[in-house]
Parts: C-alpha cells; structure tokens; sequence
C-alpha cells in the first residue's frame, strides 16, 4: 500500500534539506522532447562509459595526459570541469584555485591566460584550454561542468564558435548557471538536472507529481550526504519521463556491476581501465567508431 501524500511529501522534503540545504521551491519547467544528439550514439544497448577529469587515477586530473589515456582505452566520453581566466579564456580545471594540484597559486578568474600556462600540474604537463580538448580528439564527446557564474558567457561563446552543440553537456551544481546557459542557447545545449530538478525527480519516484523538466538527462552521485538517490524507484521513473540516468563518481566494482544491474545509462569513473573491464565481462563494451583519430594533435 502506498503510504499517504503527507509522509511522501515529508520523505521528499527532507531529501531536499540534507542534499541541497534548503526546502524545495516552485521551478518552471518545460516537458522534455526529442533525445539530444549529444546522447545518441552508434551502440544504445551500451552503458557510455565516462572517464571523469581524464584516466584521473593514473594521470594528473584535467591534463591531455589524463584524456589521452582514456582515448588511449577505448573512451569515446570524457568530463571535466571548466573555470574562467581573468582574460576569458576557458580553462579545463576544477579548482577555482591553483594551489591544490599545480606548481602555482592564485585564483584562475584573476589570472591572465599567459600566466595560468605556466602552471605545471604534477609532472605531466600544462593545464589545457577546453578549446584544445575540443580540437584535439573530434570524436569526443565532453561532458563539460562550469564551475563559477564567470564562466557561463565564455564557455557559451566557445561552444557556438567550434560549433559543438552535438559534443558536449553541460552539468552544474548551480540551477542558476543552467537557466542561464539554458536561456541563452535554447535547445541546442544539451544540460543535466540541476539540484532541484534532481528532487523533484526522486520525488516523482516516490509518487508525488512534479512536472516537467527543461534537463536533457540527470548525473547525478550514488548518495549524496547519506542518502540513497539512485535507486531502482528512481531509474524507472526516469526512464518514463525518457531521462537517461548518469551517476558519478563511481571507482568500485560491486558499485558499478549494482548500477548496470539497474539499467544506469551511464557511469563516471575515475578508474577508467577498471570500468572497461568490468563492461568488457558484461559484453557492454562498445569499441571505438572507425576512423576516429587515435592521437591528439
């Protein structure tokens, strides 16, 4: 029996509290329509494979090394993050600061680009320009998080001048910055759930009527702060709405044989060779289209 509205609605609000720190509020939305090209590809039946920031368990986290190697496996899907320079040039990076992971410090939005290139991260090399990564492999698909305001008009004017549409998606933990970028490119961006269209979705998995959704797809944790989201509840009510479900980061083997159990569309991971083998043994792996380059240039 289906437990009254008034304890779903409880069960939903406190999702909402713990995973995004205040109650649920009014979002307009608009129904879905058709796939995005951006989630289309050569073998549907197959799982995509996501190497988060690079083969970032071997290689430095956003460096070519890191995307090499993951184009190196087989990858045809990569994420990384994206911070603006103080002359507005798009950096792939996900700190807003240098310190953690380079030889400098400082803040990227007040650094000029010529300074940020000296940066050395570990032994590996430079931080790129996404431009570079667009450029470098034409094949792949980027899913792309931007992780500060300044950033939204740049990486909006990067994309329509590579003409990218079709290669990358864009996913934030700010449902600002993805009404704006939303706004501004209408249907041809293809975006992920914010946080609060991740609640009204598992609100919706649970029985509560939440509306549409602008989202093409939804990335989202295992847990966020201990609480489950992803669920069978939750990836069949997403499969209705036709949302595929894309869960981050996920580095153990039991996790990721659970999900694909599920019926998951997608998994990041920063273990990249241990993805693949693991859907390598489920005959979920799908190999590279031909003719794609194999190096960067």
């Amino acid at each position: 029996m289906n437990p009254p509205a008034a304890v779903l609605l409880s069960q939903a609000e406190l999702f909402t509290r713990h995973a995004f720190g205040k109650a649920a509020e009014a979002v307009p939305t608009t129904d879905g329509a058709a796939m995005h090209p951006y989630l289309e590809h050569a073998h549907p039946e197959m799982p995509v494979a996501y190497a988060h920031r690079g083969y970032s368990s071997v290689h430095p986290e956003n460096t070519m090394a890191a995307f090499q190697a993951a184009v190196d496996l087989g990858y045809l899907h990569v994420e990384t993050d994206v911070h603006a320079t103080a002359d507005g040039r798009v950096a792939a990076f996900h700190d807003e600061r240098l310190d953690r992971v380079t030889d400098m410090s400082g803040a990227i939005s007040e650094l000029p680009w010529r300074e940020i290139s000296k940066a050395r991260v570990g032994r590996e090399g430079k931080i790129p320009l996404l431009a570079e990564l667009l450029s470098s492999w034409e094949f792949l698909r980027v899913n792309i998080d931007p992780k500060h305001d300044g950033v939204v008009a740049p990486l909006l004017d990067l994309i329509r001048r590579e003409n990218a549409w079709d290669r990358v998606c864009v996913g934030s933990f700010s449902g600002k910055r993805l009404n704006a970028m939303r706004a501004s490119a209408g249907q041809r961006l293809c975006t992920s759930m914010g946080p609060m269209e991740v609640f009204r979705l598992r609100a919706a998995s649970i029985g509560l009527p939440t509306g549409g959704f602008q989202a093409n797809c939804i990335q989202v944790p295992v847990k966020w702060r201990g609480l489950p989201v992803v669920d069978r509840a939750f990836v069949r009510c997403a499969r209705k709405m036709g949302l595929p479900v894309h869960v981050w980061t996920v580095n153990e083997v039991a996790e990721m044989q659970r999900l694909l159990d599920l019926g998951v569309d997608a998994i990041m991971t920063d273990e990249a060779l241990l993805l693949k083998q693991t859907l390598e043994e489920r005959g979920k792996w799908a190999d590279r289209a031909p003719g794609a380059k194999e190096k960067c240039v």
